[in-house]
């Protein structure tokens, strides 16, 4: 689509900020996001749903919105209702979607379903037997809030004596959390676009962390760790995680974009799910925008073509 085309696309609000844990990383995707649509040619504007009220949001008469939040209140199904009542087309998932795949614990139940290898896990309350849950997952075994990303919350759990404190750490993120298997091995991603049957895979990408630890610091402010993309893996191998990731996102309903996790097994390369972000990062370290390079896709050309597949999810007679 030319520039003078990309102006067809309307006035488009670039929403990031928000309220979650990862505001600070929302600012950085959607700043990146918002200066790629303006060298396109696109008529785009910043809109914080922090600051502003949804009345603002309304009145600003926005064609369609990119979706640059991340976490709760932004990638969670609650804006996205929100733009549906207000007849707003917008990018990603659509309200089912978005608020199962920000639930790591549903988003593995609906997994099982079909047939999809995801690591075992326990899901733990306040009531739960603490000391019972390592004789179930073995150690080491991870911790994590089931609602949050970029890594917040989360605890390697190496001992019994470890369990009370990483179940503390998660509980002051969700009231349930999260207990899974350690799976020891390699850890990649998988970006997909677009929607249905004609969704498509990004190249995969592995991620080597310093001394395997890919945390909050190092996945956006170091430039340890280190990328692998595409991934060196076999053909086949690779052909058969990138068929995977299209089967957890397809499994959830999901469309416009999204980055599938996944680890592989070291004693045998069995592929495991991990999560599924549908809002995911588009900051200088994020992974998508470094999968579609791999394919020949400019940063710009890979925002202009998520904005392109903002739609209204929920039909209605009223709709654009």
């Amino acid at each position: 689509m030319s520039e003078m085309n990309n102006k067809a696309l309307g006035k488009v609000g670039v929403l990031f900020g928000g309220r979650s844990a990862e505001h600070d990383i929302s600012i950085m995707s959607g700043n990146g996001v918002l200066a790629a649509l303006l060298s396109k040619g696109v008529d785009a504007h910043a809109f914080d749903p922090a600051v502003r009220s949804i009345a603002e949001l309304a009145a600003e008469k926005f064609d369609r919105v990119f979706i640059a939040l991340h976490g709760r209140y932004g990638e969670d199904g609650s804006l996205q209702g929100v733009l549906e009542q207000l007849n707003i087309p917008y990018t990603g998932s659509g309200v089912m979607a978005s608020a199962i795949a920000m639930d790591k614990i549903f988003t593995k139940r609906i997994w099982q379903t079909h047939g999809l290898s995801t690591p075992k896990y326990a899901v733990l309350t306040a009531q739960t037997a603490l000391r019972q849950v390592p004789d179930e997952l073995g150690l080491p075994l991870i911790i994590k809030p089931p609602h949050e990303g970029s890594t917040i919350g989360i605890t390697k759990v190496k001992g019994y004596s470890e369990m009370q404190e990483a179940y503390a750490l998660a509980a002051q993120f969700d009231e349930v959390v999260l207990a899974e298997e350690f799976v020891e091995g390699r850890e990649l991603t998988v970006a997909v676009l677009g929607r249905g049957e004609q969704a498509y895979a990004l190249p995969v990408i592995e991620i080597v962390a310093p001394e395997g630890n890919y945390d909050y610091q190092n996945k956006y402010f170091t430039d340890d760790t280190r990328y692998l993309c595409p991934a060196p893996l076999d053909a086949a191998l690779t052909a058969q995680i990138q068929q995977m990731a299209l089967d957890a996102y397809r499994a959830l309903d999901c469309e416009g974009w999204a980055r599938i996790d996944v680890l592989l097994r070291k004693s045998d390369n069995q592929p495991f799910l991990l999560e599924i972000n549908t809002s995911p990062g588009m900051t200088g370290h994020s992974l998508v925008p470094m999968a579609a390079r791999a394919i020949g896709m400019s940063y710009e050309d890979l925002c202009l073509e998520i904005l392109q597949t903002a739609r209204l999810k929920i039909k209605s007679d009223t709709h654009k």
